[in-house]
């Protein structure tokens, strides 16, 4: 699309009240392209669009200034594509009622490597934060694009660990690229600019609403070719991603979590239902791999053995290394807290307490455990530290 058309598909996609089907038949009715919406007039706007849309069509155009906002959205270097160009995400591409533009910050995904969606809970536990990281940092560590809604919680915890791999992954917001939000992740904001991407289908200013969420987990799961949900609630909004993403064919697999833990409800009934179960990233990737290179038809080519040896060892090296009299406790540990008698009675040696919780102490003291009400202690996501 030549820069001058794409001005007008920029006014095209801030006009209040008027979705992607709406710009489809506005698009058809009136030749084409969206300088022919724009140069078309009221008499044809209206046989198209109802009173409201009509009254806010006319509105805005009044106060639009095409070259003005366009060059304003691009001061801010945000990048705007319709599905009219070739550099238009392939996977949203083929959803139902794909998004006639979408706005980005740093890249988009790319097609040719697979893209996994990490979703679930804000308010996780500590175990869903340490299966988040280590999902995160393994997945982007080799490759896989991370894509999520940078929400406090599960969704950043994945994108934080799979940048710190050295992996890529992608934000999409449910409000302007040029908005951070939630506040609080505006380091990973930053990271995801620089080093992946923020992609939204709202207009640079529009700020985050309730009813923008369900449209952002839409582009959440198409953008992905597959959904990993990880502790969620029965009523939960990331249920919705995952209903979405069976509407656009995508796989979706679930981390199983204790029935005792409301966090796991949502997860439980969706193994029951017949989701796929992640029990490890290893296993995980290898039947990914086999899905999205059975539906692309390309055939798998194994990495040469030195670069798989290269990559092994970076691994082993990013390991942090526990003293082994730490180390018996450390395994005693789980992630979710225990009382230091439970701990205690782990231990084959049957230590006494004060001994253990100074060990423990330590453990903390260093990043490994955390002490989360006095005489309880958990493990601590690496991705924490």
């Amino acid at each position: 699309m030549k820069e001058e058309i794409k001005k007008y598909a920029y006014w095209l996609c801030n006009l209040p009240g008027i979705g992607d089907r709406s710009i489809e038949r506005l698009l058809k009715h009136c030749g084409g392209d969206a300088r022919g919406v724009y140069q078309a007039g009221e008499e044809n706007w209206q046989q198209v669009l109802n009173a409201k849309q009509l009254a806010g069509i006319k509105q805005t155009t009044a106060q639009w200034n095409i070259e003005e906002e366009y060059e304003r959205m691009r001061a801010q270097e945000i990048f705007f594509l319709t599905k009219e160009e070739k550099d238009y995400p392939q996977r949203l591409r083929e959803v139902p009622d794909a998004p006639y533009g979408v706005f980005y910050k740093g890249k988009l995904p790319e097609q040719d490597k697979m893209s996994v969606a990490i979703v679930g809970a804000r308010d996780c536990s500590p175990y869903g934060s340490y299966v988040a990281a280590e999902l995160g940092k393994y997945l982007g560590g080799r490759g896989v694009q991370i894509i999520s809604g940078m929400a406090r919680g599960i969704d950043g915890i994945s994108q934080e660990a799979a940048l710190a791999a050295g992996g890529t992954s992608f934000g999409v917001l449910g409000c302007g690229v040029d908005i951070c939000y939630p506040a609080q992740n505006k380091k990973l904001y930053e990271k995801l600019a620089a080093q992946g991407g923020i992609l939204s289908i709202f207009s640079p200013g529009v700020l985050p609403k309730a009813h923008h969420f369900p449209l952002r987990n839409r582009i959440v799961s198409g953008l992905a070719d597959a959904v990993v949900v990880i502790e969620a609630r029965r009523k939960s909004g990331t249920l919705i991603t995952v209903d979405m993403a069976l509407e656009q064919g995508r796989e979706v697999y679930v981390v199983p979590g204790r029935i005792t833990d409301r966090l796991s409800d949502g997860c439980n009934s969706l193994i029951r239902q017949g989701a796929g179960v992640l029990l490890s990233p290893q296993e995980f990737l290898e039947d990914i791999t086999a899905l999205w290179e059975k539906k692309r038809g390309i055939w798998r080519k194994e990495n040469p053995m030195g670069e798989e040896k290269q990559r092994e060892d970076k691994q082993r090296e990013a390991i942090p290394y526990i003293p082994p009299d730490l180390l018996q406790i450390y395994e005693a540990l789980d992630f979710y807290p225990q009382a230091l008698e439970q701990i205690v009675g782990k231990l084959p040696d049957n230590d006494n307490s004060v001994q253990v919780n100074t060990m423990l102490l330590r453990l903390c003291m260093q990043g490994w455990a955390e002490q989360l009400s006095p005489g309880y202690f958990c493990r601590k996501s690496q991705a924490a530290t």
